[in-house]
């Protein structure tokens, strides 16, 4: 079964999720099952070569908890956020079933690091291993037209979303950047996601909070594309 890297309802539910449930309260996350080699023939890196590449400090945030590497179907954030989109209405169908970006293999390597500031800020860092020509379809993958609005409910608590996608960039080898704000009750906070394509590999930044803003994602995803490549061959 494969599984699609971000809906839009993902980038303003799940990834908010993603930066608090690294290990769901201590229950840690099933373990890897081919960290040794590449799950997928073609996508050249294994998870623990991954795990390697990821960030191991971001100036002004903590480490949240351990990195976590392994198939991607069998990480816990990925399973919360599965679960998380089964409780989520929203008030365009359309938008629910828009994916934004060809299906992940659920065997695909994947790693996974969580940093948090004090501000309520928080950063996830994932990088997949991946074939250029998926990592290209990612990042060309656009927001439909009709989706920059919309509202979800998670039980009785109704959210409004505004999307903003700004034009291709240029960070790694290609990227992508789209930014969510959400409006619930008297709260508002955001979402700055960056996708970008490496060597062999797709790296995604999520930068959530009230204070959130594209310039520091991407600061981020530049970060994280220079230590990805000084570490895979």
């Amino acid at each position: 079964m494969a599984h699609r890297l971000f809906p839009i309802t993902a980038l303003v539910l799940a990834f908010p999720l993603l930066t608090a449930c690294g290990d769901d309260g201590g229950t840690r996350s099933e373990p890897a099952r081919a960290t040794g080699r590449a799950a997928l023939a073609g996508t050249g890196y294994t998870s623990d070569q991954l795990r390697q590449a990821l960030l191991t400090e971001l100036p002004g945030y903590q480490r949240a908890g351990e990195t976590d590497a392994g198939e991607y179907g069998t990480r816990k954030a990925i399973q919360n956020f599965e679960q998380l989109q089964r409780q989520v209405r929203v008030d365009n169908p359309r938008c629910r079933r828009a994916a934004a970006g060809p299906e992940i293999d659920r065997a695909t390597p994947v790693a996974i690091a969580m940093f948090t500031r004090g501000n309520g800020q928080t950063v996830t860092e994932t990088l997949l291993a991946m074939d250029d020509e998926t990592t290209e379809k990612h990042v060309k993958a656009r927001v439909p037209a009709g989706c920059q609005t919309f509202r979800a409910q998670v039980g009785s608590q109704w959210s409004e979303h505004t999307v903003v996608e700004r034009p291709p960039g240029t960070l790694g080898e290609g990227s992508r950047t789209v930014g969510v704000s959400t409006t619930t009750g008297a709260s508002n906070t955001k979402t700055w996601y960056v996708v970008l394509r490496g060597r062999r590999y797709l790296a995604t930044i999520s930068l959530y909070g009230p204070a959130a803003t594209r310039t520091e994602a991407e600061q981020i995803a530049r970060l994280a594309d220079e230590q990805a490549r000084r570490i895979l061959p």
